[in-house]
């Protein structure tokens, strides 16, 4: 679904994702596949004379190269060659935050070494970032030994589970409150982190650069009539991303499955809107979220790129699909009409419930608005008379609570 001249922007936006200075971009067509070098042959001898001649460092080939071609094209080049997987893995090295998103980076990091005969394996000896595929402070090269791979990816893994339990128990004890997940997902640079920081008021680390947002976030949002729900902020989707990572990061991908709203951001504004769109539903089905049409809420993001044509044939669109809601997180434009938006999907489901309170009922006036939509408020010679909205499972414990109005 994409052009190649797309695919060849977002691989230099990943390689300088991580601040390589990159020198050239080319498309390769192939008529055939080659076993040992993917590449042909006078094309690979071109790629050498290039590196030689500028003194490149490193190749990225955006392709996922079996061990045999990655070992091979190294010593067509003389320089180190990493691909798609590869490159991928060094961004998250570098942007996992917390013990959990540096975990899971290692683990997917191991999987992809434990398949091919690499030279070293330096993680452990490394001081900050990234997983050594670009050499870096205290690297030894030291031949991988599988034995002790499997064993660190056992160990890892069962930090993991305790991670899933622990979320697990989170979301547990969120349940007791109640409050809702309203999980924010799409492909990468789509504008999530701004649209969480518009919503939240919070200052997430928001950048125009791929994989911006590693570890994910939560905060508290207020909905239009008074209810409350917490809104996840989580890693951004890439096309062909690695088996592994999605694997590797399943445990906080469980947020996204245990959401009550989903809601998918897309960088309308961008040429390959569709195929980034294709790719995010696709990841969605890997990870066997089911029935997501009625949880899901499509906003179209960055309406403040867009040229005076584009955005009436936008606004035509969004006529056309009522379900989609056109934003700009970077302005606030139409930010109001997705609250309410969130709100009306977490209602469904829900139960209206006439109460009338007396007047000095501080402390339960207070409970509704903290565990409940209050849909409209009225004084009256009774006392005073609320319409509230709350979960099924809730209307019984705020029947008898309140009692429920004549």
């Amino acid at each position: 679904m994409r052009t190649p001249e797309a695919r060849s922007d977002e691989a230099v936006g990943l390689a300088r994702a991580i601040d390589l200075d990159v020198v050239g971009a080319e498309i390769v067509s192939l008529s055939a596949i080659r076993p040992a070098t993917y590449l042909g042959k006078g094309k690979v001898e071109a790629i050498a004379e290039a590196v030689k001649a500028d003194e490149i460092d490193l190749v990225v080939m955006d392709c996922a190269l079996s061990p045999v071609q990655q070992r091979n094209l190294e010593k067509a080049f003389g320089c180190k060659v990493i691909d798609r997987t590869g490159l991928i893995l060094e961004i998250f090295g570098r942007r996992a935050r917390t013990a959990e998103g540096a975990l899971q980076v290692e683990l997917a990091h191991l999987a992809y070494q434990k398949s091919r005969l690499v030279r070293s394996w330096t993680h452990l000896e490394r001081q900050r970032g990234g997983f050594g595929f670009l050499g870096g402070p205290g690297e030894t090269q030291i031949e991988t030994d599988r034995r002790l791979i499997s064993e660190r990816m056992v160990r890892i893994e069962r930090e993991l589970d305790q991670v899933k339990r622990t979320r697990a128990l989170h979301r547990a004890s969120r349940a007791d409150v109640p409050y809702p997940v309203v999980a924010l997902v799409g492909y990468t640079n789509a504008g999530k982190s701004t649209l969480f920081n518009r919503l939240t008021r919070a200052e997430v680390m928001a950048a125009d650069m791929l994989f911006a947002t590693l570890d994910p976030t939560m905060r508290l949002i207020k909905l239009p009539h008074g209810g409350a729900a917490i809104l996840s902020d989580t890693v951004g989707f890439i096309s062909d991303l690695p088996t592994m990572l999605i694997s590797a990061f399943r445990a906080t991908l469980e947020e996204v499955r245990a959401a009550d709203v989903i809601v998918h951001v897309r960088d309308i504004s961008h040429i390959d809107s569709e195929a980034q769109a294709h790719d995010v539903e696709t990841i969605l089905e890997e990870l066997g979220i089911a029935d997501r049409a009625d949880r899901l809420i499509e906003v179209w993001n960055k309406l403040d790129k867009l040229d005076a044509g584009a955005r009436a044939a936008i606004d035509h669109d969004e006529e056309a699909a009522p379900a989609a809601l056109a934003v700009s997180a970077k302005t606030g434009e139409g930010i109001d009409r997705l609250m309410a938006a969130i709100e009306d999907r977490l209602a469904r489901g829900r139960t209206l419930v006439e109460l009338t309170l007396d007047p000095s009922d501080g402390r339960g006036l207070h409970w509704l608005y903290e565990h409940a939509e209050v849909m409209s408020r009225a004084d009256s010679d009774d006392g005073l008379r609320l319409t509230v909205r709350v979960p099924p499972d809730q209307v019984e414990r705020v029947k008898r609570r309140f009692g429920e109005g004549p």
